[in-house]
């Protein structure tokens, strides 16, 4: 099911910018104050995962794109996963909560070259370590 609410043209900008020019960190995005679009939020060049989760309301639905930096085990060097986080707190809105579920594949089916999906209810199902696991995995 399908909301008709399409990503603008700046998130998709956004993402190749992160993708490709490794100059942000993340992109948040989340709904036009319409409801009609996805638009961009915000976007960073801070490493800090632990800033990055901090940008994600309590109550309130967002998506978001980090790049997220690792080292392999035994210090092999260092790798990124582009992690594609769809945050739908348990306190949000139902109304809202079905508006983002419904559109979220409008914005991840455009975003070409994400390795991890991580649906987050609660901060800690998106703890680094989470991600960390996730990443490790494939």
């Amino acid at each position: 099911m399908s909301s008709g609410v399409q990503p603008t043209q700046e998130c998709l900008e956004k993402f190749q910018e992160l993708k490709t020019g490794k100059k942000l960190s993340y992109v948040i995005y989340g709904l036009s104050d319409d409801k009609r679009s996805i638009v961009v939020l915000k976007t960073s060049d801070d490493k800090d995962y632990d800033q990055f989760v901090a940008e994600l309301p309590e109550k309130e639905c967002r998506w978001a794109v980090y790049d997220f930096e690792y080292t392999l085990p035994g210090g092999e060097g260092i790798r990124n996963k582009l992690t594609f986080v769809q945050w739908s707190p348990d306190d949000a809105n139902v109304k809202n909560k079905m508006i983002f579920a419904s559109s979220k594949d409008a914005l991840r089916r455009r975003l070409e070259g994400i390795h991890i999906e991580i649906q987050a209810t609660d901060f800690s199902e998106i703890t680094k370590e989470a991600v960390m696991e996730k990443a490790s995995r494939r």
